[in-house]
């Protein structure tokens, strides 16, 4: 039978003395680490104890676990430029030391430690570890592309956990979806239509960031494909009717088939299409999600009523032409006849004129035949006096 000895009395009583002494020293942060939105304010819960007997002379918060200097105390965050004017003490000097930061971002990100000094020289405590401060912002995790008909389901990403039980909200095109306020960070869209299209971010309630937008595609087969007419739609003889083929799709359709009504095979291809019968015409719009067919639009023929017309017109004008010649010729003719005529009469004259001492004088007859030449001169001579 053996027996342990029990420790000596004042060992014992020196062991409790030390455990109480630790207890009475401390600072309490809840929780110890914080994750918080960009630009928001947070608040760093904190309780603190010390033994009875000292005095809170000051109490401060510092984001430094050691001194450059020995001798020298630890930086205060309020006296700091970065944070005195974002910092408020929301404490006491007696057991809370709970503080608010505001306007957080990325360099706010660091251990904070509380520390108190009392009125003796060795009550002075700094509660480390202390907490920690991460800062996220917001991102939008969406697919690049979608089909429509199909869900599809956007995230609002953070790097960390956000410490708040945070309401999400969403926004398209900068407008905000009120029937979507989710408590979790995902957006479902179910069989996603065209009209779903659109730049999405996402917030948190109560907080002015926004994150930065991501581009939703909607990828969609041909819609309201349609064909419009260049022109009248009426053929003229030896001319044609140009149609257009027109379509809604994501993306763009590339592919183009034009059909005449009652023939089955394609009797063009690409957007536009020259008709150079008349008839009933449809055209047919195709990408990689599928296609739609346009409602027939109906060229007109007026071949025979305009060519008709065009001969008649161009025998009117030949004929009017032909005469208008054939007048100018003729006027030319009788005036040149005219200048002739009236020449030859002049010279005539002119001669009888310049013998005017001769008894003899000329009769002249001019018959009128196909031939200008004078063809009879008879000369008459006085009879001579009759003896008496």
């Amino acid at each position: 039978m053996s027996f342990r000895m029990a420790p000596p009395l004042p060992w014992i009583f020196l062991l409790m003395i030390h455990g109480v002494s630790s207890a009475d020293w401390g600072v309490s942060y809840t929780p110890s680490h914080i994750c918080a939105l960009h630009n928001s304010s947070v608040i760093m819960n904190c309780t603190y104890t010390y033994p009875n007997g000292y005095k809170i002379e000051k109490v401060f918060w510092t984001n430094t676990k050691e001194k450059k200097d020995k001798h020298e105390e630890f930086p205060d965050l309020s006296k700091d430029p970065e944070y005195s004017q974002r910092l408020q003490y929301l404490g006491d000097k007696e057991q809370n030391c709970t503080i608010r930061l505001s306007h957080v971002t990325q360099k706010d990100q660091h251990m904070y430690c509380f520390r108190f000094i009392t009125d003796k020289p060795d009550g002075k405590w700094t509660g480390d570890p202390g907490v920690t401060l991460t800062v996220t912002d917001l991102q939008v995790e969406a697919p690049e592309r979608v089909t429509e008909g199909h869900n599809v389901r956007l995230t609002c990403k953070s790097s960390c956990t956000l410490t708040d039980r945070a309401t999400f909200i969403w926004y398209r095109n900068s407008q905000p979806l009120t029937e979507r306020r989710d408590r979790n960070n995902q957006l479902l869209l179910q069989s996603v239509r065209r009209e779903d299209a659109g730049r999405y971010s996402c917030a948190l309630h109560g907080h002015t960031y926004i994150s930065p937008a991501a581009q939703l595609n909607v990828s969609y087969a041909p819609k309201n494909v349609s064909v419009s007419i260049n022109g009248s739609g009426v053929i003229v003889e030896g001319d044609s009717v140009t149609l257009i083929c027109s379509s809604d799709s994501n993306p763009p359709a590339l592919n183009f088939s034009w059909f005449k009504e009652n023939q089955s095979s394609a009797v063009g291809s690409g957007q536009s299409f020259s008709a150079l019968q008349s008839g009933r015409f449809y055209c047919e719009a195709h990408n990689q999600h599928g296609s739609q067919r346009s409602d027939a639009v109906t060229v007109t023929g007026e071949e025979h009523y305009r060519s008709s017309w065009s001969v008649v017109f161009g025998i009117a004008v030949e004929c009017g032409a032909s005469l208008m010649l054939i007048t100018i010729i003729i006027i030319i003719i009788l005036f040149i006849i005219k200048k002739r005529r009236s020449f030859k009469s002049e010279y005539i004259t002119k001669t009888q004129i310049s013998d005017p001492g001769e008894d003899t004088y000329t009769a002249l007859e001019l018959k009128s035949t196909t031939s200008d030449l004078y063809d009879t001169l008879t000369t008459v001579r006085p009879r001579p006096p009759e003896d008496s």
